[in-house]
């Protein structure tokens, strides 16, 4: 049974809203990049050099990363020759097998949350102004709401104008506390103040936002640096995860402010928002393998159920949806 077929058949079966979500947000990325292997398949009837030349321009153009598409054409070179591999048209299932396994392979990482069963868990945000931050936590405060849970969000961004009002207007959508204080605090003291009303309050969970830009990058680290010093001595062992927003319509500038981040402080996992708004979404590949860290959420749509945990296989399976079903009707 092909790679196709499994896929197929596991998600058929779960009759899930959410891998329907995926099919539907990665949309863009699927009639660009699946559009492009469906024509390379058509205009050539042999897997060769040439043929795999021109499979490594089309994953470049979809961000897959340099790095990752040239281990992945190696892979499916040498898995080609080991199962006699002649027509292309045989080569779309084995191209999808790969991707999974490259997102999956070396050092494994959960995608899951570090959720504390018992006492407080701290959850910070990073990453610059205009990737979808604030919108970010309001949809996971909700997301938390729906599961039972007691959540407050803690407005860190004090620097930006409309921060703080921005991460209020997401607390009444939800129905979730804000702890703040005055434009242009001190962040470290709004955390201090956060964690102290969460205890008393007995929050399961506190959601904290930052800056994402300040004078220049040195102060913004240095400043990322303190409110992290401030959690984890209140609360030993927090922040229990640091998450980075990266917008995935910027490509692999997403990629150097991931780098940036990583030299400043542990980031535990991505948040790629914008999924949906992209044809470049093989930066979800290029960040997992050039950076090691899981992305953990993405967005794939404008409303409040639409930040959704990562799935690697629902997301190959987003990618090639129109494949999987062209292949069904062919046999």
């Amino acid at each position: 049974m092909s790679f196709f077929k499994k896929l197929k058949e596991k998600f058929t079966a779960q009759t899930d809203s959410v891998t329907e979500k995926f099919r539907q947000g990665l949309t863009k990325t699927r009639d660009s990049f699946a559009g492009k292997v469906n024509d390379l398949i058509a205009r050539y009837r042999k897997v060769d050099e040439e043929f795999f030349e021109e499979l490594e321009e089309i994953l470049i153009s979809a961000d897959v990363g340099f790095d990752t598409v040239m281990q992945l054409v190696e892979e499916l070179k040498m898995e080609v020759k080991r199962r006699n591999i002649s027509d292309t048209m045989e080569i779309q299932s084995v191209i999808s097998e790969k991707l999974v396994e490259i997102y999956q392979g070396g050092e494994e990482k959960s995608s899951d949350l570090n959720m504390q069963t018992d006492g407080l868990t701290v959850i910070l945000f990073v990453g610059v102004n205009g990737v979808g931050k604030t919108t970010t936590i309001g949809k996971l405060a909700h997301k938390f709401k729906q599961e039972g849970k007691k959540v407050i969000l803690a407005a860190g961004d004090t620097f930006r104008a409309g921060a703080i009002e921005q991460l209020e207007v997401w607390g009444d959508r939800v129905g979730v506390e804000v702890i703040k204080q005055a434009a242009g605090s001190d962040p470290a003291a709004v955390m201090f103040d956060a964690i102290r009303s969460a205890r008393s309050k007995n929050a399961d969970v506190l959601i904290c936002d930052t800056a994402g830009r300040l004078q220049n990058k040195v102060n913004l680290m240095k400043e990322l640096e303190k409110v992290k010093r401030v959690i984890e001595r209140e609360v030993p062992g927090a922040p229990h995860e640091v998450l980075l927003v990266l917008d995935a319509t910027t490509g692999q500038n997403a990629l150097i402010q991931a780098k940036t981040f990583k030299e400043a402080t542990d980031v535990t996992g991505i948040v790629l928002t914008k999924l949906d708004g992209t044809a470049k979404g093989g930066i979800v590949l290029a960040i997992k393998k050039e950076l090691g860290i899981p992305v953990k959420f993405v967005g794939l749509g404008e409303k409040m159920d639409d930040l959704q945990e990562f799935d690697a296989e629902k997301y190959v399976y987003g990618l090639f949806a129109d494949l999987v079903d062209k292949e069904e009707t062919i046999e």
